[in-house]
């Protein structure tokens, strides 16, 4: 199962980028927050929606499927 991080600076709309560990633009660990591991992208969103108040979107690159713009 993938681990899943979530990049603690956001993008150009607001968003945190998840990301799973094995993505070639996972940000540097000192800029990122540890999600857990699951074994579908949509599991990893539920969660960071749980732990946080922040907005999250899923990288357009190793999460197409939870990627929203």
């Amino acid at each position: 199962m993938p681990y899943y991080w979530y990049n603690d600076k956001i993008d150009s709309h607001g968003n945190h980028e998840v990301h799973r560990s094995n993505c070639k633009y996972m940000p540097n660990l000192h800029n990122a927050s540890y999600i857990g591991e699951f074994t579908y992208d949509f599991q990893a969103m539920q969660n960071a929606r749980k732990l946080s108040w922040k907005k999250f979107d899923g990288c357009f690159f190793c999460m197409p499927t939870e990627h929203h713009g």
